[in-house]
Parts: structure tokens; sequence; C-alpha cells
């Protein structure tokens, strides 16, 4: 569903050919969420036969020629369809963390508590960056919607961190492996 939303989404901006999607796809990849697509041109045909998109030749100058792809009308609903389903999901969030936190009676407390501070510094390193690019994104006056993702991830950070803190903290006060 995430990468059928993504793949139409991109094309109800416009059409596009296969490497300008996979260029913005790992763009927003990088900046905004975590999708990974190691072949474009698998999910574009298969939105072809689904009649979600339609592919046609083009050229530009003498370059070679290449496909270029549209969103069609039931393409656009289906556009429609999931985002807004997709701003109804309420999935429990899972990081990674949960399951090392899981095997916790099993890892050496000191090992524990020297994990969970890189993991403290390269959260911190991680709201840094985003921090800075939410400034970078308010000086050049980018559209709200991309502000608004950024602080969204700068909130879930700062949250991440204090309880990476407390969690660290409070290792010292409960029985595990030593």
């Amino acid at each position: 569903m995430v990468q059928d939303l993504v793949l139409l989404g991109l094309l109800k901006d416009g059409p596009k050919h296969g490497y300008e999607i996979k260029k913005l796809v790992k763009r927003l990849s990088n900046t905004f969420t975590n999708i990974e697509t190691t072949s474009i041109y698998y999910p574009l045909r298969d939105l072809e036969k689904r009649g979600l998109v339609r592919k046609s030749v083009g050229r530009k100058g003498k370059r070679p020629e290449r496909y270029i792809y549209r969103l069609t009308e039931n393409g656009d609903q289906k556009f429609n369809d999931l985002l807004s389903k997709n701003f109804l999901i309420l999935q429990r969030p899972f990081l990674n963390i949960d399951l090392s936190l899981y095997f916790l009676p099993m890892v050496k407390r000191g090992l524990a508590v020297r994990r969970l501070r890189n993991r403290l510094s390269n959260l911190e390193k991680i709201k840094g960056w985003a921090q800075s690019l939410k400034r970078s994104q308010e000086r050049e006056k980018s559209p709200f919607h991309l502000i608004v993702i950024c602080q969204h991830t700068i909130d879930i950070l700062k949250t991440e961190i204090k309880f990476t803190s407390n969690l660290i903290e409070n290792l010292g006060k409960v029985k595990v492996s030593s």
C-alpha cells in the first residue's frame, strides 16, 4: 500500500520518467520515510497492469527514448483512496529497540548501557540533522507540509531520547544479567 501511495502521489504531481521517479523516491526515503525499493520498474509495471498508470515513449533532444509514466483516472482515484486510508491507519509504532529490550535480561548490564549510550548519541545526531533540515526549509520557505514532517520527526526523536536516557538511568535499579 505504501509503495503504491508514493508512486501514485509522485505521478499525481505530473508525468515522469522512471529514473526521475527513482530519484524522487530515494530523496523521499532519505528525508521523510524509510521506503525501500530495489527496482522502480517492477512496481510501475504492476501499476500499469492494474490500469493505474499509463506508459508512453518520450524523447528529449538527442537523448535516447524513455518511458514516461502518467496517472490514469483510476490511478488518481486509487491515490485519493490510499491517502484517505493512510490518514486513518493507527499502527503500533515498531522500533527495532523494542526487540532488543525484549531480550534485555540476556544481555550483560555493562554492554546494554554502552549500546544504549551509543544509541542515545546517534539519536542526538539525528535530531540535530532534523532540526537543521527544518531550519533550512523554513529559510527557503519550503511548503508547510515538509516543515511539519520535520517537526514530527523532531518530536519523535525527543521522546526516544528521553526514553533512552531514562532507560540507562533505570538499568541500575532493576535486575538484569551482569
